[in-house]
C-alpha cells in the first residue's frame, strides 16, 4: 500500500480571450462595477505604498472564476489597520487578499450569497496556499 500526497489545487490564468466573461461570472452583472472598484479600493487600502493601478490578471479554478491578482511586483506590503496585520506577500497572495476582503465587503453591505459563496470558495482554495497562514492573518 502506497501514500500519496494530498493533490493541491492550481488556480489557471484566464486565457485573453475569455477575460470578457470573467467579471460578470465572478461577481454578477448586478455588482460588476460595485465590486471591481471595491476591489482596486481594497488593494490601495492594504497596500498603498506599492498598489498604483494597472492590469490585473484573473485566475480559475475547474473552470470556474476565483480570484484576480493585481499587477506583478515581486511582493506586495499589506497593512491591515482593522487587525494590525503587516507583512510581504506574493502577488498572488496580495490577490486572494484583496478579492477576499472584496467578497466580504460585498456580502455583508448587500446580504449577496453570490459574494458569499465567491468567499467560501476562495477562502477553501487559500488553505491550500503555499501563503495561507499570511492570507489567513490578513483577513482575520
Amino acid at each position: 500500500m502506497s501514500l500519496s500526497q494530498p493533490q493541491t489545487r492550481v488556480a489557471t490564468l484566464v486565457p485573453e480571450d475569455r477575460r470578457p466573461e470573467f467579471l460578470p461570472e465572478l461577481f454578477g452583472l448586478q455588482f460588476l462595477i460595485m465590486a471591481e472598484n471595491t476591489l482596486y479600493y481594497m488593494m490601495e487600502w492594504l497596500s498603498p505604498e506599492d498598489y498604483g493601478g494597472g492590469f490585473w490578471d484573473f485566475y480559475e479554478l475547474d473552470g470556474k472564476p476565483l480570484y484576480l491578482v493585481p499587477p506583478k511586483k515581486p511582493r506586495y506590503r499589506i497593512i491591515c489597520r482593522t487587525n494590525d496585520y503587516s507583512g510581504e506577500v506574493t502577488t498572488d497572495a496580495a490577490g486572494i487578499i484583496a478579492t477576499l476582503f472584496t467578497f466580504s465587503h460585498l456580502s455583508i453591505k448587500f446580504e449577496s450569497s453570490r459574494m458569499a459563496e465567491g468567499y467560501h470558495r476562495l477562502f477553501s482554495y487559500a488553505g491550500d496556499h503555499l501563503e495561507a497562514s499570511q492570507i489567513f492573518q490578513a483577513i482575520d
